[in-house]
């Protein structure tokens, strides 16, 4: 990955979607929401579908500006169709490179990006890139997952072998699965100073719960860019995949079943005017 370049580890299959439907601003950037005020200009960084972006166009209102980029133009053409149906017409969706972006030095009073930075070979240069089109006083915001930090029971050696394949596949990528712990050094690399740093979770124990996250998982595993990367790069046989698939559902069956995931933030304020 010389050039740098974001490797989406997990895909733009249906089973991965349909986590990233899921999220919304509440539960994904609570972190974020104090800083939002109707008629801000703000940047989404990897948008996926739509739906937290949607959201932080509602909190900056009609007289706001909203730019949201990803680098599929299948997911952006899915995220546009979502929020127009939420009424939306603030937000213009493009496809833009996180290490590239085609905007202004200062263009945005906030960027956001969510579960990018455990994707890119260089989230240090990232984080400079998304600095370099944030205002003076604006806000850059980053969350992501932190894979080794996840937690369960039942502690099932199908979940065991699957963080460990999780590893190698993403860091085969150029990726870093770790990133939770990792974004408040990213973020002083880059020039921060002033970072509030806090994490998150995300918890699945009801039925329901259990339910649509093991079932997602067991899809993905066996059925999305991981599982093609995974075998092709010699990290796992599709024995292997189904195996793990078979231990995903049983999790999810089990009604003692618990998982925890655990999310690293920062929210990164550029100097104003009067601080440089």
């Amino acid at each position: 990955m010389t050039d740098r370049r974001a490797v989406y580890t997990h895909g733009h299959q249906e089973a991965v979607l349909r986590s990233h439907r899921s999220r919304t601003a509440a539960n994904s950037a609570a972190y974020l929401l104090a800083e939002l005020r109707p008629g801000q200009a703000l940047l989404d960084v990897g948008c996926g579908p739509g739906t937290i972006t949607a959201d932080l166009a509602e909190l900056v209102g009609p007289a706001g500006r909203v730019v949201a980029v990803d680098t599929s133009a299948e997911v952006l053409a899915q995220a546009a169709g979502y929020v127009a149906g939420r009424g939306l017409s603030q937000v213009v969706f493009e496809a833009a490179d996180v290490f590239r972006l085609p905007y202004r030095d200062g263009e945005f009073d906030v960027v956001h990006a969510h579960q990018v930075l455990q994707h890119v070979a260089d989230p240090v240069s990232a984080l400079r890139e998304m600095r370099r089109v944030t205002a003076p006083g604006g806000v850059v915001a980053a969350r992501d997952a932190d894979f080794a930090a996840m937690t369960w029971y039942p502690e099932l050696p199908e979940l065991d072998e699957w963080m460990a394949l999780t590893q190698r596949v993403s860091r085969g990528n150029g990726g870093e699965p770790n990133a939770g712990r990792r974004l408040l050094s990213w973020a002083r690399a880059a020039g921060f100073t002033e970072i509030t740093s806090t994490s998150g979770t995300w918890t699945y124990a009801t039925p329901e719960q259990r339910d649509w996250w093991g079932g997602l998982w067991a899809d993905r595993v066996v059925g999305s860019d991981f599982a093609k990367t995974a075998v092709a790069d010699g990290h796992a046989t599709p024995a292997d995949l189904e195996r793990i698939s078979a231990g995903w559902r049983h999790w999810a069956a089990d009604p003692d079943g618990w998982f925890a995931v655990l999310h690293g933030e920062v929210l990164c304020r550029v100097p104003g005017e009067a601080d440089r």
